[in-house]
């Protein structure tokens, strides 16, 4: 017998945007499932963030890159003061990413966020994500993220080539590659943490722990790529994990190179192919070694992160 799905009204679950709906969303799962739905991995910095005699709900950062999210929240249908007040929030923090999660979407605040993300570059990306609440008979209530709204990076990439911008052909090249790698591994069953792809040469993925994660390169002058762990600011990590290097390459079944990358507060974990991203007949190729690559790093480096972490007291 099957049960019956309802939806809920988001006022059920939070009386109050602040202190109910901005508290549960702050949580480590949650933002999980806000990050997953978006596209991005987002680390909270704040909540009740000030701009001036102003609170923005949630600020936070991207994981991998330190850009800034502002996340207004509303459990309500949008309205002018709201549009206002993310934009005011949005210049206050200098964020590339300006999430707008409400209750219903009035047309004319989806037309006018659509319009931002035509005309602002690729480092502003506006949102505006549906909230939902739903329910099977009488079981827990179960949230739904629904994006409404959302920028398209293909167009303003293509924008920005035939602009007074910097974007090259090799920039959009970068970012169809990557965009197909995410569509690519994303029909396939993977853990890998697949977010929004940008037009450069590498491509982030999240491994679910703070201090480090995984890098895939594309150089097309070596005609080379590469994965790597990417190490930004510990060289104690990176010679802890050296310790267990005997240990880690077989697990990885390959030997990597071990760039501790003298003179850099980076270090590196590398293993690098032959590629040239300028053969599409190829690209299939590239993103089974990508796929299956990264995720081997991601299990094994996971694993010896946290050993290390644990067995030394790092933070």
């Amino acid at each position: 017998m099957l049960g019956k799905l309802k939806q809920v009204d988001l006022r059920e679950q939070w009386k109050t945007e602040a202190g109910d709906f901005t508290k549960w969303l702050a949580g480590e799962e949650n933002m999980a499932l806000l990050s997953d739905e978006i596209g991005i991995d987002i680390k909270l910095i704040q909540t009740e963030a000030s701009v001036g005699k102003f609170n923005v709900d949630i600020l936070a950062e991207e994981e991998t890159t330190g850009k800034k999210i502002i996340i207004e929240n509303q459990l309500e249908a949008t309205n002018h003061t709201h549009l206002g007040q993310i934009i005011t929030y949005a210049s206050g923090h200098e964020a590339s990413y300006i999430i707008w999660i409400v209750k219903d979407v009035r047309d004319e605040h989806k037309q006018a966020v659509d319009w931002l993300n035509e005309h602002t570059d690729e480092d502003i990306n506006f949102f505006i994500v549906k909230m939902e609440l739903w329910q099977i008979d009488s079981s827990a209530y179960a949230p739904k993220f629904q994006i409404v709204s959302k920028p398209n990076e293909w167009a303003k990439a293509v924008k920005q080539l035939s602009g007074k911008s910097q974007l090259t052909d090799t920039k959009v090249t970068q970012l169809e590659f990557w965009n197909k790698f995410k569509e690519y591994a994303q029909g396939t069953k993977t853990a890998l943490r697949l977010r929004k792809a940008h037009p450069q040469h590498w491509y982030d993925i999240s491994i679910g722990t703070s201090g480090a994660h995984v890098a895939l390169t594309i150089n097309t002058q070596a005609k080379q790529l590469a994965c790597e762990l990417y190490i930004p600011d510990s060289k104690e990590l990176f010679h802890k994990l050296s310790e267990h290097k005997d240990n880690i390459e077989p697990e990885l079944g390959q030997k990597p190179e071990w760039m501790e990358l003298p003179g850099k507060k980076a270090a590196r974990i590398k293993l690098s192919k032959e590629g040239d991203i300028d053969q599409p007949d190829h690209w299939e190729e590239y993103f089974k070694w990508f796929k299956t690559t990264a995720e081997n790093f991601q299990k094994v480096f996971l694993k010896y992160i946290k050993k290390v972490r644990s067995e030394h007291g790092m933070v």
